[in-house]
Formats: C-alpha cells, sequence, structure tokens
C-alpha cells in the first residue's frame, strides 16, 4: 500500500506589500498595525469615484533587477521577480546547483501587465503602431511572471499560472502542492497582482464593489456595521515549496507546511441557493486531517461588502462555532491585492506562528451580529501551530487552505 504523501514545507518567503518591502518590514508593519492605504499617488485620481489604494511605497525596479529586464516588463512582473529572489534567498536556494527540471514556477495572476498594456496603446493611438513595443506581446499577458521568473533561473520543471482572482493565490500553492508531491523537488509559487494605473483602474471599478470613500481609516471595512466595499491594492507574496524531508535533507529551515486545501464554486446569483464557502474549509481541513478545534486562527478573506462578509462569517461560525476561533483580517492594512492577498495571508500565518502573536484587524469596528471573535487594534499573544486563511474570489470562486508551523 502506497503511504500518506510526504508533508510539503514552506522554505522560503519573497513579500511585496502596501505597508512593507520584505518580510521582515512586512510583518513589523503588520504586527504594528501599519496601514499602507492612502491616496492614489501613481496617477491623479481626480476623475474617478474611487480614490484610494495600498500602494507599495520605495520600489525602484533597477536597485533589485538587471537594467535589460526593465524595458520588457510591467511593474507586476519586477515586483514578481524581486519577491522571487527574496524567496529563493530565504530559502537558502541557488538554482544554478538544481537540475533545471528539477524546479518549476506556478503562479497566480488577476490581471497580468495593465500599465505596460496602458503605454503601449497609448503610443499606439498617439503615433502608430511602428512606435509600439515588441515587449507588449507578453509583457500584459496573465502568464508573464511564471515565464520571466522560470526564465530568469532556468526553472524548466512544471509551470503554469491559474487565473481565479482572489481566490487564485491560494490556488496556485495547491496547485504547487500538487507538483511537489507528484514528484518535482522544488516549486516557486505564489502571486503578486499590479494594476494602479488608469486603465486597470476602470476594469477594477466595473465591479461595483470598490469603496468610494475618500478617508483611509474609514474606507475599507471588513466586517464592520458600516462597511461600503474594498480598497484594491498592489503587491502579493512569493513562496518557495519543497517536500518536507528534502528540505530537512539539505538543511533547510520549514517555515511551515501547507496542510490542507479545498475549493469551491458558489450557486449563481439569485439561484436562492447558500454560499459552499463552508464546504471550501471543510475539505480543507479534512485535506489536513484536522478538527475545527485544532485550528488557532482563521486569516478571513474579509470582502469588506456587507453581503460578502455575513457569508463569509456564517460559513466561519457554522464550522468553528460562534465566536469560538480568532479571527482577523491583515490585509485592511493594504487593501485587497486580488491574486496576491492570499499568498500574503499565508506569509503573514507563518510569520505569526513564529512570533506567537495574531497580527491585528485596524479600522473595524465589528458589527455584532457577525458572531466574530475578531482581534482588533492590537496583536493578540497566542500559541500558533494551526492556521486557516481563506479566499474569495469575484464569480463566486471560493479557497480555503490549512497551515501548520514549521520547525
Amino acid at each position: 500500500m502506497t503511504g500518506a504523501p510526504a508533508p510539503v514545507a514552506v522554505t522560503g518567503l519573497g513579500v511585496a506589500a502596501p505597508n512593507g518591502l520584505g518580510a521582515a518590514d512586512y510583518w513589523a508593519a503588520t504586527r504594528g498595525g501599519k496601514s499602507g492605504i492612502g491616496r492614489i499617488t501613481r496617477f491623479d485620481p481626480s476623475g474617478y469615484p474611487a480614490q484610494l489604494a495600498g500602494e507599495i511605497p520605495g520600489f525602484e525596479a533597477a536597485d533589485h533587477l538587471p537594467s535589460r529586464l526593465l524595458p520588457q516588463t510591467d511593474r507586476v512582473t519586477r515586483l514578481a521577480l524581486a519577491a522571487a529572489d527574496w524567496a529563493l534567498a530565504d530559502a537558502g536556494v541557488a538554482p544554478e546547483t538544481f537540475d533545471p527540471l528539477d524546479m518549476g514556477v506556478i503562479t497566480a495572476s488577476h490581471a497580468g501587465g495593465f500599465e505596460f498594456g496602458q503605454g503601449e496603446l497609448q503610443k499606439l493611438w498617439a503615433k502608430g503602431s511602428q512606435f509600439v513595443s515588441a515587449y507588449q506581446s507578453f509583457a500584459w499577458f496573465y502568464a508573464v511572471n511564471s515565464g520571466q521568473i522560470s526564465i530568469r533561473h532556468g526553472m524548466k520543471g512544471p509551470s503554469g499560472v491559474v487565473v481565479s482572482d482572489q481566490a487564485g493565490g491560494l490556488d496556485a500553492l495547491a496547485q504547487a502542492r500538487r507538483q511537489i508531491r507528484k514528484g518535482t523537488p522544488l516549486i516557486v509559487t505564489g502571486a503578486v497582482d499590479a494594476s494602479v494605473c488608469p486603465w486597470g483602474w476602470v476594469a477594477q471599478l466595473a465591479s461595483g464593489l470598490m469603496t468610494t470613500s475618500d478617508e483611509p481609516t474609514r474606507a475599507y471595512l471588513p466586517f464592520d456595521r458600516d462597511a461600503r466595499g474594498y480598497v484594491p491594492g498592489e503587491g502579493g507574496a512569493i513562496l518557495i515549496l519543497e517536500s518536507a524531508p528534502a528540505a530537512r535533507a539539505r538543511g533547510a529551515r520549514v517555515l511551515g507546511e501547507i496542510a490542507g486545501y479545498g475549493a469551491t464554486i458558489d450557486p449563481p446569483p439569485g439561484s436562492g441557493r447558500p454560499s459552499t464557502l463552508r464546504t471550501a474549509i471543510r475539505v480543507a481541513l479534512d485535506d489536513a486531517g484536522a478538527a475545527p478545534g485544532d485550528v488557532d486562527v482563521v486569516f478571513a478573506d474579509g470582502a469588506g461588502v456587507p453581503e460578502l462578509d455575513r457569508a463569509e462569517a456564517e460559513a466561519v461560525s457554522e464550522v468553528f462555532g460562534s465566536g469560538r476561533v480568532p479571527v482577523t483580517v491583515p490585509k485592511s492594512m493594504t487593501g485587497r491585492l486580488y491574486s496576491g492577498a492570499a499568498p500574503l495571508d499565508v506569509a503573514c500565518a507563518l510569520l505569526a506562528m513564529r512570533a506567537g502573536v495574531i497580527p491585528p484587524t485596524v479600522h473595524t469596528d465589528p458589527c455584532p451580529e457577525y458572531d466574530l471573535d475578531l482581534v482588533l487594534y492590537q496583536p493578540r499573544p497566542a500559541e500558533l501551530r494551526t492556521a486557516l486563511v481563506v479566499a474569495r474570489g469575484h464569480g463566486g470562486f471560493n479557497s480555503a487552505m490549512v497551515v501548520r508551523a514549521g520547525d
């Protein structure tokens, strides 16, 4: 008989977030409740109904990447390449020492390189087709981050991209875990998104779910009685996944384990049927061999939209019991980063386990009818061994992942 599959370990983290560049800065800011949400600076937002975003300050691509890459990449890919470099360094991985076929790249994407595409379209309209960069053929593409990371590091193993909006970040990690279990020694995975440009902004406004508040501290309010929509952001996290036995054999530090995963699709709007999020959570727990009482903290999706918050609160209460498990929404400090949000939450969960504290949800005055034990304002000391991360995407995507502490 075949035994249980080997645990899949996280051995490295690379973070690019509105409130911190690099895992250490991000964790210090998140633990301290520092928000990165403010008025957009990357373009003039005065003509748009929504004017707030979680922007990453101080990122100069030329400081992190070779000059030859700059003309052919969008901001989203530059951030992803830098985060991948940081994750590999954190894992102690030198790609040149691996067989190229033993390394793969699986990321998620929401939009691709919108800002690059906008610039090239403006050249087309204003100057003509001869002024459009040949790099437009791929710089906008939703798979570009996987491609550029694999090229940069000579990774020729199983690779791909997952597109399921905000749920995609967990789906990519799950697909990476699947490839590790099939025998690939190392997968670079996670997601980074960045669409803070006029073209990307108009596309995001089409959802009708973005807040039009101009108060950074009262705009994105997950589980709040005054929730009025979400604030978008840019960034995310790249993680290194390896077979846990192989990682330990090479002397790697194991930050944690991707222990369980579940995904569902909600019924169509107007069907009268409830969200299937609770099923995704239960499937993830079953996959991890965990009971609800084993979970020490839930990193919630926290849509900031009343009907979506209510559905998530009901799912969490039904699975764990009313107020029985601490819940936090650290993305209240960054905005919703689309496919980058959930990998960032997984990274945050691993950092929280190492530190023994639950990071807070900021700015929220919780709606009492949700009956959640929200961690508010200050970090809460706790012994953390198992965390659940929840992610929901526009269109009915639900994903849940169980993460366990490492060494």
